[in-house]
């Protein structure tokens, strides 16, 4: 089974440095359906640093690389500030936002 997760994550890895527009979508999906796991945000945020590189990461969001490492690696026991979340959103080039949610009818 390790075989198959491995080539799904370098699949994964690999669409995420091809296409950038995917790796909002696919920080937004994990926004969306893991509001109550920041562990799964994080690893989203993990997998979408090692997309880019961890070292031109770091540096777009203004952190060291040892940092975003520490931020990114243990993200069960990650519990990164709230400026630091809108440090590496603003290298992605995002922002965060409010809004109202959908009501259910």
């Amino acid at each position: 089974m390790a075989k198959r997760s491995s080539d799904y994550r370098k699949g994964l890895i690999d669409r995420l440095k091809k296409d950038t527009d995917f790796q909002v979508e696919y920080l937004k999906a994990s926004l969306e359906e893991n509001s109550d796991m920041p562990e799964a945000i994080l690893m989203a945020l993990r997998d979408i640093a090692e997309a880019r590189g961890f070292e031109q990461f770091a540096e777009a969001a203004d952190l060291s690389q040892k940092s975003l490492y520490k931020i990114l690696s243990d993200t069960k026991e990650a519990k990164p500030r709230f400026e630091t979340i809108v440090k590496l959103l603003n290298a992605l080039g995002l922002r965060l936002t409010v809004e109202e949610r959908p009501h259910a009818s």
